[in-house]
């Protein structure tokens, strides 16, 4: 599944929404998409350090962003990993799923996705904590975590 690609000019404003309602300055670094996409993941986290709930949109754009990482590094159907609302991928090699529900999902809210895939909590820390749901045999991210 190719990554997706949202508009750059929607992921600006999503930015900034955030970067106002934290009382900071708006972003003012690489215009490129990728650079966008990537300064939404510590914007969203700090909104989650000052117990704030993030804007829908920019936490929409950091969780999906890490989730295609994870799948650009992690290619394969054999895994999915769900983070509702907000989105889903299949990931890891091995056998392939078509139909139905996975024999393997991981699902998690989008503050402990985040953190994983940052490095901030490891994945035996999110699980024996509960924050993750894993089932089935390939249901462990550990090996892929945090993500590159």
């Amino acid at each position: 599944m190719p990554p997706h690609k949202p508009d750059p000019a929607k992921v600006r404003a999503a930015l900034d929404a955030q970067l106002t309602a934290l009382d900071e300055p708006p972003y003012d670094g690489p215009g490129s998409p990728a650079a966008l996409l990537a300064a939404c993941v510590p914007v969203v986290l700090r909104a989650y350090d000052r117990d704030l709930r993030p804007e829908r949109d920019i936490a929409r754009l950091a969780v999906r962003h890490l989730l295609d990482r994870l799948a650009a590094a992690a290619p394969g159907r054999t895994v999915e990993v769900r983070v509702p609302p907000y989105a889903a991928v299949q990931c890891v090699e091995g056998p392939r799923h078509t139909r139905g529900t996975p024999p393997n999902v991981i699902e998690t809210d989008a503050r402990t996705w985040l953190e994983l895939a940052t490095g901030r909590v490891t994945w035996a820390e999110a699980t024996a904590a509960g924050k993750v749901s894993a089932s089935g045999a390939r249901a462990d991210l550990s090996a892929y975590l945090p993500v590159p």
